[in-house]
């Protein structure tokens, strides 16, 4: 049970980021992958029959799990409107500045009325390395970084499980591509401000990320 004061970031279960992979405290690794949307409105029926095959069929041929995840967020209009304040005092033609001035209070008004929405969508990647598929999930933080004679650490194996993550990248991309969707692999940084907005949906992303960055 958490006691007052107890830090937030001790129930969040993401020990570090490290070169864009997120290390989790049980010590299984993932990756996140940032992916475009299809309108599906706006295609034929047989289009929108074949996209939905080519999907199942990506479901169907990979043998590890993955996480689908949408994000949605209030669109920030406030840069927008700063724009248009901005082109105001430059205009010279008195019927431009009405013009302008009543369209930023229109879209004032309307975004008052109106929540838009933004939806980011993601795929988590996750890879458990097989020490810990035999231990059925035993935590083994930070395992993978061996201790050398002075006293300094090497990643031979957190590289190994790199690749192996990696590929599984690779296989998702190749079929997603198959439906039409692009991936990004995001990096650390993208990853850190991912994690941030989901454990602290009503802040900003310029404070303190809860975890620490490796690369």
């Amino acid at each position: 049970m958490a006691t007052i004061g107890t830090p937030a970031q001790q129930f969040v279960p993401v020990q570090e980021v490290r070169d864009g992979i997120v290390v989790m405290k049980d010590g299984t690794l993932c990756t996140v992958v940032l992916v475009s949307s299809i309108n599906l409105s706006l295609k034929s029926y047989d289009e929108q029959k074949a996209t939905l095959e080519q999907f199942q069929n990506f479901l169907n041929t990979i043998d590890f799990p993955i996480q689908i995840v949408v994000q949605s967020r209030r669109y920030d209009i406030r840069p927008y409107i700063l724009t248009l304040e901005n082109r105001l005092k430059q205009q010279t033609e008195q019927l431009l500045q009405v013009q302008t001035r009543e369209y930023i209070q229109f879209i004032q008004t309307f975004t008052d009325q109106v929540n838009i929405m933004r939806k980011s969508f993601f795929v988590v990647i996750p890879y458990i390395p097989p020490v810990l598929a035999q231990k059925g999930g035993i935590a083994r933080i930070f395992s993978f970084l061996k201790k050398t004679p002075s006293g300094g650490e090497t990643v031979s194996d957190f590289e190994e499980e790199r690749t192996q993550l990696e590929e599984r990248v690779s296989v998702v991309d190749q079929g997603l591509s198959r439906v039409g969707l692009r991936l990004v692999q995001l990096g650390t940084q993208e990853v850190i401000e991912v994690l941030y907005k989901t454990f602290n949906p009503g802040e900003s992303t310029t404070q303190a990320a809860p975890v620490s960055s490796n690369g």
